[in-house]
């Protein structure tokens, strides 16, 4: 029993309801003091009635207090704008169910001011269907660039302020774990684990994890024995075959809500999209047979279109840039032809002579002539990374005429002091006036030499490639975005890393596979991306890096083409090898120019023919999804 009757605001007294009072001095005021300055203790005190709890202690209340009280909740006095955002936050999470609106884009309004992002329009209309139209299941088709990342990480963040998820697991290719912890940090303030052990799987309620680590054994079993609130999946198309064990596996995982994220759910086969909608919402479009026999007129082509397009849009959304959709800023590609010195000139013609002669002496599988290849595009690159694969070949060859020869052209490659596209690429850096620059070459050669020459003209390099860490890569990368002006990057040094803040990037060696080139630009140039993307492609006159560039820029305009677009290009061209073999057989068996132009011409009428099948017979396109 607390009575203050007959005694001073600063003492308690208590009594137990069988002794005496006891009398204890207190140096925080109790209820209502000026320091807390919402109640205010009355003298004398009227008590309440005694309220038994259990059998043993009567309590009593101030029932002045307690009208005060009731005052204060039905006109508030609250200390501050602090507190007035609390009860909104408050009252929109206890919003009904049935309302529509998004609660993640206000909670997060500070953390995109601080990191500067912008919720598209379509990110956040892709949010909204997925969680009240779509019951949390859904294929995120945008094409590729258009932040499947974020709308992923919108509705994962929406279902958390709800309380509709506790647990969740996001599966992408081992390359891409650190950009997703990265984007749901930095983006929606979300703590995510990475899948490092097999404990984490248990402990970890918001887990990121490698697809190929997760279903090897022990991990899978204990992931299937899991129940996870939502399930992410990246890069989905790689689930397009129901047979594959990605695709049991996936299916295998007992889940509420589910993601799949892909830019190409269908490529070669409707049954593949089928087989994605039925991890998505089993059912939805009846046994396969049924589906086949009311959607399907061949492979690629749909029937009853708008029964299909009303099933599909249940459950696939998909977003496209151009007019009327996705606005991107500009690709500006330029041609930067290099003229090589005499000196390099004449190394070209004896590894071109040496090649060839190669590949007629009966070495002409692909895997025998590829380092002959790899050796005259790098003749191309630098003299530095030649000499490193002649030294290799040496070590390798046992005639002693070939032998020779070998040592001949190494000692002129390492005799070799100037080199043309080095000069050009600092004459280039130096009219950017600053501005930051990634320059990729296909050598670690080529890279190690650039870093040195760039260094020693006074530009502030950083270097990436395969062999850094996943820590190391974001360390570097924000290294660049601090105070680096050039990064060089080898190919695989630019996978699964964003660089939205740069706008020029240099093809200095270029691939001969169109995917890698989209891959590059697709770093820079993406959602995100505020300013026009220039992009260089160096080709040395008179080579091979001339035809490519002919091939590739000119006759198909390729460095125009969007990612999902080129992969279901090269799937239509039906090549009886890959196109870089194609290529290597055209550059390097042909009989003469005249023969080699005349071939890759045929190549790149056939890409032409391809391409434009591939826009007119697109079954999502027929669809009309977006």
């Amino acid at each position: 029993m607390i009575e203050t009757d007959q005694h001073t605001a600063g003492e308690l007294v208590v009594s137990s309801g069988r002794g005496p009072l006891k009398i204890f001095p207190v140096t925080v005021p109790i209820m209502g003091s000026q320091a807390i300055g919402l109640f205010r203790l009355p003298a004398p005190e009227q008590l309440s009635d005694e309220h038994w709890i259990g059998a043993l202690y009567p309590v009593q209340y101030s029932a002045s207090c307690v009208e005060e009280l009731a005052g204060l909740l039905e006109q508030p006095r609250l200390p501050g704008p602090e507190w007035y955002r609390l009860l909104v936050e408050a009252e929109e999470l206890s919003l009904p169910p049935g309302s529509t609106e998004l609660l993640a884009p206000r909670h997060l309004a500070e953390v995109w001011r601080r990191v500067g992002v912008i919720p598209y329009p379509h990110q956040l209309e892709t949010a909204r269907r997925v969680l009240f139209e779509m019951g949390g299941r859904a294929i995120l088709a945008d094409e590729v660039g258009l932040g499947k990342t974020i709308e992923a990480g919108l509705i994962i963040k929406e279902c958390l302020l709800r309380g509709l998820a506790r647990r969740v697991l996001i599966l992408t290719p081992a390359g891409l774990v650190w950009q997703w912890f990265r984007e749901l940090k930095e983006k929606f303030s979300l703590s995510c684990g990475m899948q490092r052990s097999e404990y984490d799987w248990e402990r970890t309620d918001l887990l990121i994890a490698s697809i190929d680590t997760a279903k090897r054994s022990p991990h899978r079993e204990i992931i299937q024995r899991l129940h996870y609130d939502i399930l992410v999946v990246d890069e989905a198309h790689k689930l397009k075959n129901a047979t594959s064990q990605n695709y049991r596996f996936v299916n295998s995982i007992r889940r509420t809500y589910c993601l799949l994220l892909t830019a190409t759910p269908v490529q070669n086969d409707l049954k593949e999209l089928y087989n994605l909608i039925n991890l998505v919402r089993p059912g939805q479009l009846g046994t396969y047979r049924e589906f086949k026999r009311a959607f399907v007129a061949d492979r690629r082509t749909p029937k009853e279109v708008d029964g299909l397009r009303r099933l599909l849009s249940q459950v696939l959304i998909r977003n496209r840039r151009g007019p009327g959709s996705v606005q991107f800023t500009a690709r500006h590609v330029h041609a930067v032809p290099v003229e090589l010195s005499q000196e390099e000139r004449a190394l070209y013609e004896r590894v071109t002579a040496f090649v060839k002669e190669g590949y007629r002496k009966g070495r002409n599988t692909y895997r025998n002539v590829l380092p002959l290849i790899t050796l005259q595009r790098e003749v191309c690159s630098s003299p530095i990374a030649a000499a490193i694969t002649l030294e290799k070949l040496l070590m390798k060859e046992g005639d002693p005429e070939e032998r020779r020869r070998l040592e001949e052209l190494r000692a002129l490659a390492l005799s070799l002091h100037r080199n043309r596209k080095a000069e050009v690429l600092e004459e280039l850096i130096a009219g950017l006036g600053g501005e930051k620059v990634i320059v990729f070459t296909e050598y670690r050669a080529t890279q190690h030499y650039l870093r040195w020459r760039l260094e020693k003209a006074g530009f502030s390099t950083l270097g990436f490639d395969g062999s850094l860490s996943p820590g190391r890569k974001e360390w570097i990368r924000e290294l660049f975005r601090r105070h680096g002006q050039v990064l060089v990057s080898t190919e695989s040094g630019g996978e699964g890393i964003n660089f939205q803040f740069c706008c020029h990037v240099v093809n200095y060696d270029l691939p001969w596979n169109p995917m890698r080139i989209e891959q590059r630009i697709g770093r820079v140039h993406r959602l995100g991306q505020t300013r026009d993307v220039s992009i260089y492609n160096f080709a040395t006159r008179g080579t091979i890096e001339e035809s490519v560039l002919y091939l590739l820029y000119e006759k198909i305009d390729m460095f125009q083409t969007v990612l999902g677009e080129l992969d279901t290009i090269l799937t239509r061209i039906r090549l009886h090898d890959s196109l870089e073999k194609e290529l290597a057989d055209i550059l390097v068996g042909s009989a003469s120019r005249e023969v080699m132009e005349e071939r890759l011409a045929r190549l790149a009428e056939r890409i032409v023919r391809a391409r434009d099948e591939a826009r007119e017979a697109d079954p999502l396109d027929r669809l009309r999804l977006w």
